[in-house]
């Protein structure tokens, strides 16, 4: 039987005790439970937990969540997977924040796909910090003109930046991200959020300026593919 209630709170403690050992607040590190998978009363338990903040990765799945939960006030949806084009109006009208933006035809659609709603969509650009052939994420060297594209657009909100370093990355991925991150902010001041670490790489995440961790099985139990 999966014990949410005793899951965040063994996750809480983790991300207190990383920020003390990087010696940060732990209020400048936000927990993002990874849902995708996982039924919507699992996530009622979460929210009834206070957990509000949830990432999901397919769409239909999520759509079909976030109808069901949708008596709950104040939760809050991003979206974290990989983005299809024909996908970005769905995403666009049912989510708060996307982290996962890695090309400017994305960046447009979702533009595109928000024009109806009151406020603007919260976005992150994901880079392929690694540079691994099947992970998504713009490169480096394409990342100005991405978060450029991005400031243009009246539909969204550029937040910050996404990582999801390779299995056992050496340190230096983290603080290449984390000065990316800073340099981007020199350009964007309002930029807030670097959205990095999961499970099993919290502290070299948090060490190097993660605001954000995603955080799944370790909450919710097993990924069910």
């Amino acid at each position: 039987m999966i014990n949410i209630k005793d899951n965040l709170a063994l996750i809480e403690q983790q991300i207190s005790h990383s920020c003390q050992q990087a010696n940060r607040p732990k209020e400048a590190v936000a927990l993002l439970a990874v849902s995708k998978t996982k039924p919507g009363t699992l996530i009622e338990q979460a929210y009834q937990c206070g957990q509000r903040a949830f990432g999901e990765s397919y769409v239909q799945e999520a759509v079909d969540k976030i109808a069901q939960l949708q008596h709950l006030p104040d939760i809050c949806w991003h979206f974290i997977g990989p983005i299809q084009s024909n996908k970005t109006r769905a995403i666009a009208e049912n989510f708060s924040w996307v982290h996962s933006i890695d090309r400017v035809k994305i960046a447009r659609r979702l533009n595109e796909g928000r024009s109806g709603h009151d406020t603007p969509l919260n976005v992150c650009l994901q880079v392929n910090i690694s540079g691994e052939a099947s992970k998504s994420g713009v490169t480096v060297a394409d990342l100005d003109e991405l978060a450029g594209v991005i400031a243009s657009c009246p539909h969204l909100r550029l937040r910050g930046l996404m990582a999801i370093p390779e299995k056992n990355a050496p340190l230096s991925s983290y603080s290449k991200m984390q000065d990316l991150f800073r340099q981007l902010q020199q350009q964007y001041p309002e930029l807030d959020t670097l959205s990095m670490g999961m499970s099993g790489d919290l502290q070299p995440a948090i060490t190097n300026g993660s605001t954000m961790v995603r955080i799944g099985s370790a909450i919710f139990g097993s990924r069910e593919q």
